[in-house]
């Protein structure tokens, strides 16, 4: 019984393990890409929160200058994009661990609904916060 107990543990250890590496394999590689598109090599993850008609996106962007990333918005769809270089300090160093995604990232978002512009962007401890509302006009936006 005790073994038993045991087999049935250990296979729903593995079946979590399992379930956590889909997970972060869809979080950081799988993107969608259009024809024409120089292929992502990762995906941010994001937060995103609806309050009052307007809507708040926290994109994860560690080491990359917010300078660098690229906010598109077309009907339903917002679109970020940058570049994260790899960087090894100093350059001589050998590499023993590499978690932290590099190269071209891509996140697209599909809204709930079009209509929606880009009011604010902003950096804030290593993410990009956009700040997005219902509206036809183009506000300035604030990096």
């Amino acid at each position: 019984m005790i073994r038993r107990r045991s087999t049935t543990w250990m296979w729903a250890e593995a079946c979590q393990a399992l379930a956590r590496t889909e997970r972060l394999r869809q979080q950081f590689f799988e993107v969608t890409v259009e024809p024409g598109d120089a292929a992502p090599a990762w995906e941010a993850p994001v937060d995103v929160f609806e309050h009052h008609g307007s809507l708040v996106v926290w994109a994860a962007l560690p080491g990359v200058a917010p300078d660098s990333v690229e906010v598109d918005l077309r009907g339903r769809t917002l679109r970020i994009s940058a570049f994260r270089r790899l960087h090894v300090d100093p350059p001589a160093a050998v590499i023993r661990r590499l978690e932290i995604p590099h190269g071209r990232l891509e996140r697209r978002i599909e809204l709930p609904a079009p209509g929606y512009v880009v009011e604010t962007r902003e950096a804030v401890h290593g993410c990009v916060r956009l700040c997005l509302r219902k509206g036809k006009r183009k506000p300035t936006l604030r990096k």
